[in-house]
């Protein structure tokens, strides 16, 4: 009797340092976690790419689907817009107004354009012109 009460004290000890170690190493990665992070509690990364987005460096819209992913972006003067084609057949972007027109883009190209100008910006596929959408551009 005395030995089975032994290994079970053994069992139970033995348990409780694995715990403790599971435990103190969740802490410890929670606590690197926090410490990149800025006020607020939001990591440093996260915080540079929503500046670079609110400055209006880069935005992307995705062809997926038949569609243009955001429809509609708004973004400042001086901001990159980069289309990406991640449909299995070829797409284009068009400006109605003719300010932009890109070539045929199959799986995974991408077009570019750089919007200096504010104002509204409508777009559609040659291939498929019921796809549309817009970019606002605002100063």
């Amino acid at each position: 009797m005395r030995n089975i009460q032994t290994r079970q004290r053994v069992g139970f000890t033995r348990n409780t340092l694995v715990l403790t170690v599971i435990v103190s190493a969740m802490t410890l990665s929670v606590a690197s976690a926090s410490s990149t992070s800025q006020p607020g509690g939001v990591p440093e990364k996260v915080q540079a790419a929503a500046a670079e987005a609110s400055a209006g460096s880069a935005t992307e819209v995705k062809i997926d689907n038949f569609a243009f992913t955001p429809g509609v972006v708004t973004v400042k003067a001086g901001t990159e817009v980069t289309w990406i084609n991640h449909d299995d057949i070829p797409h284009t972007v068009d400006s109605t107004q003719g300010k932009f027109k890109s070539a045929a883009l199959d799986t995974d190209d991408k077009f570019k354009f750089r919007f200096t100008e504010p104002g509204e910006y409508p777009f559609y596929c040659r291939m498929h012109p019921k796809m549309t959408g817009k970019v606002i551009v605002q100063p």
